[in-house]
């Protein structure tokens, strides 16, 4: 089945280029299934092109998703239009008396400033809270994974010396896992961040799964089965040319920056990178999805109030 997007939303022409199957709203209503209701909320000053990575990665999925785009209420984003914003954005506030099957929480770019510091830092606190009685499932990524793993379980984010930038071999370490259903032994994963969760900052009796982890870059995914949450560090949502512009972009500006590891063919900036993780960032999220379908109830209204927390 493929994924709804409103009809305008700029990266439905680049998904359909792409070939990625996308669904109006018309065929959408003549199908006699229950979507899965997905709520991205979106804190990437980039609004188009993370909307258009995660779109990629739910339209790969075997079940039809409805995507609802989703922004905080205390703070308006500086780098996307206001008529983008408007047209397919609903604030938090908008939306929080409605339940939904999945909620993805993505990076931004604040990594070094202290959580408590960030505008919407409350928000988002709140967000975290309301997804224990209003989402089946919900997948962070990035700083949106350090945030919640701060929130829930109190785990502090480490400034590194300098930016881990690249792509690394990770390990597979719960293989039981479903949501590394069908992964090879180890796989790539791209990094691009300036601070880390350290493994030995874990609490022992929160029951957090390590999923995947580098020798090299440390911790990749964690899951957490009690809250229902899952913590991406990394990005394999990342498309070929991101780091690469990351790295173009810092140099243009002066900033201090290494070649991406193990990204440019013979470490030369002028070659084209191959794209080595494509295939499990696929499959992760269509792991991630599966498992959501055989957990989520069937009538969204009937997602429960209350969990059963581990404190």
């Amino acid at each position: 089945m493929p994924i709804k997007v409103p009809d305008n939303l700029p990266a439905k022409t680049a998904l359909e280029n792409e070939g990625v199957l996308l669904i109006t709203e018309g065929a959408a209503v003549r199908q006699d299934v229950r979507p899965l209701e997905i709520a991205l909320l979106n804190l990437m000053p980039d609004k188009i092109k993370t909307e258009t990575q995660v779109s990629r990665l739910l339209g790969a999925t075997p079940l039809q998703i409805e995507l609802t785009l989703i922004t905080t209420s205390s703070y308006a984003p500086k780098n996307a239009s206001t008529e983008h914003m408007l047209s397919f954005y609903k604030p938090w506030e908008a939306v929080r008396g409605r339940k939904f099957d999945g909620l993805i929480v993505t990076g931004a770019p604040i990594e070094t400033l202290p959580f408590q510091d960030v505008i919407y830092w409350r928000e988002l606190t709140q967000i975290f809270d309301w997804s224990q009685t209003h989402v089946q499932e919900t997948y962070n990524i990035c700083w949106g994974a350090q945030a919640a793993l701060q929130h829930f379980h109190g785990v502090p984010k480490h400034e590194l010396p300098k930016k881990m930038f690249g792509v690394y071999r990770h390990h597979v370490r719960g293989g039981r896992d479903g949501l590394l259903r069908g992964f090879s032994d180890d796989i790539a994963v791209p990094v691009s961040r300036h601070t880390e969760v350290r493994h030995e900052d874990l609490p022992t009796n929160a029951d957090l799964d390590v999923l995947l982890e580098s020798d090299e870059a440390g911790l990749c995914l964690i899951r957490d089965k009690a809250r229902r949450h899952t913590y991406m560090f990394n990005h394999l949502e990342y498309d070929t040319e991101v780091l690469a512009h990351e790295y173009h972009r810092d140099v243009a500006a002066g900033a201090p920056i290494d070649l991406p590891a193990n990204y440019f063919p013979d470490d030369d900036p002028s070659r084209e990178p191959v794209n080595r993780w494509r295939a499990h960032g696929s499959l992760l999220i269509s792991n991630w999805i599966n498992d959501l379908y055989q957990s989520t109830s069937f009538e969204l209204a009937d997602i429960p109030e209350r969990r059963r927390l581990v404190r």
